[in-house]
């Protein structure tokens, strides 16, 4: 019991870590779970089934980031009913987030099953990879509800302080998708079909132990069968929290589909080595998207015990530390980003054009721990609303318009595209800046008070 509420006491530092080092490995093992798919196609198969993979796995990680995002009304609800010492409020907001999600992955699964056709024309498919790319978002589309209760459950565990069930059930769906790929890919050369295949099959096996492994532990929340309903206030109250951070992904996710999307007419080299390229980011951006989590579940229970002061001290605890990681990130990727690349494709084109992607985003790579740990910061403090406006405005006025007109000029490359990510963080951390300065000078007290 204490492990899971420790977050409100004891070093600062020691207890941020120690909460963020599970999420570390958990995310490591999620970027491995979706990297393996094009790992093995890469090795294994054509690279028609690399561009599928690459431009399907894009939509799916932008699914996925949007659902993150949605539970994160649940993370912030549960913190704090955790923090308030409210266990059975605490059991309510899961309850009502149950109910939530299975309205939206029942919607998901319409669109992604009904539309994958549509959604690949959109997303400019090559003509050589357009086949695998409707496949592979199709089948994917209908595991669409294990997506969804994987982060639902991701979402609850880390709103009480728990960061090691995660890196359990995210450890099963890692091994089971990599034995899916090697077998289906490797052995019955199914190509991104087979890549599909056993995504799905990771997801829904990890689901079901998840529920076992959850039966097995004491809770620090009261949770019945009642419930599970459609508690109106509960569900508005994790609307409010969740959408804005939700519609901040998915513009956030939209804005690296036009990239794929403007990417895709340079021909299907150029699409497989930014999907390449993207699958290589996951691990380099391990650390600070960790913090993210980790900051959001911290701060919102400091806050719910009304301890503003130490959130504020997590916040500098974890830009100084994932920095000094990130340094370190952006050296792999300038200089050794062909090495990383060729572990998910042996053509040397294709690992060219990752490496030339991947130089851009080594400067990305000393910006985010700043962005990420604001981000958690803010989402952890309920100031949702304005993590998606900043989100919108590095999105839409500065990576999509930097992207596209860069594009336009002949003989670019896909360094210089890459460009507009580090150009949209720089951006949100000025904006994220001022808003932490005009919080100190007492601007947003009045709001607070109402709060």
């Amino acid at each position: 019991m204490k492990k899971m509420t420790s977050l409100t006491e004891g070093n600062i530092l020691r207890s941020l870590i120690r909460f963020a080092v599970p999420v570390v490995f958990a995310l490591f093992l999620q970027a491995l779970y979706g990297g393996v798919d094009l790992l093995v196609v890469g090795q294994f198969s054509h690279t028609a089934d690399v561009s599928g993979v690459a431009t399907g796995s894009m939509l799916l990680q932008t699914v996925t980031m949007i659902i993150t995002g949605m539970t994160m009304g649940i993370t912030i609800l549960v913190g704090e009913k955790i923090g308030e010492k409210r266990p059975k409020e605490a059991g309510d907001a899961i309850g009502g987030g149950i109910c939530l999600f299975a309205v939206f992955a029942v919607v998901l699964t319409v669109i992604l099953v009904g539309g994958a056709e549509q959604i690949a024309y959109l997303m400019h498919a090559p003509e050589q990879a357009f086949y695998q790319t409707v496949v592979y978002i199709r089948i994917c589309g209908a595991g669409a509800v294990f997506i969804v209760a994987y982060n639902v459950l991701g979402g609850v565990f880390r709103g009480i302080g728990d960061s090691k069930t995660p890196l359990l059930t995210v450890m099963i769906a890692c091994v089971v998708n990599i034995v899916g790929d090697l077998l289906l890919v490797a052995v019955f050369g199914m190509g991104a079909a087979g890549a599909a295949l056993a995504t799905v099959a990771a997801q829904g096996i990890s689901v079901f132990l998840s529920f076992l492994i959850i039966k097995g532990k004491k809770l620090p929340f009261q949770f019945t069968r009642k419930t599970i309903r459609f508690h109106k206030k509960i569900i508005k109250t994790e609307l409010r929290l969740g959408t804005p951070v939700a519609l901040q992904e998915l513009l956030v996710g939209i804005s690296f589909l036009v990239i794929q999307m403007i990417v895709n007419t340079f021909g299907v080299v150029a699409s497989a080595g930014v999907g390449v390229a993207e699958k290589v980011c996951m691990f380099l951006m391990l650390v600070p998207s960790a913090y993210m989590q980790s900051m959001s579940a911290f701060v919102a229970q400091n806050m719910g015990a009304g301890n503003p002061a130490r959130a504020k001290q997590a916040l500098k605890c974890g830009i100084a530390t994932s920095l000094a990681v990130g340094v370190l990130m952006a050296y792999f990727a300038f200089f050794h980003g062909n090495i990383l690349s060729g572990i998910f494709s042996n053509d040397i084109q294709v690992i060219e054009a990752s490496h030339s992607y991947l130089k851009a985003y080594a400067i990305d790579c000393m910006l985010t721990p700043f962005l990420f740990c604001f981000t958690g910061y803010y989402n952890g403090c309920e100031k949702t609303v304005f993590v998606m406006l900043q989100g919108i405005v590095g999105a839409f006025c500065v990576r999509i318009p930097i992207v596209y007109f860069v594009s336009r000029i002949s003989g670019v490359t896909l360094f210089e595209i890459g460009l507009g990510t580090p150009a949209s963080s720089l951006v949100q951390i000025i904006l994220c800046l001022i808003m932490f300065l005009s919080i100190e000078k007492g601007w947003f007290k009045k709001n607070e008070n109402k709060r």
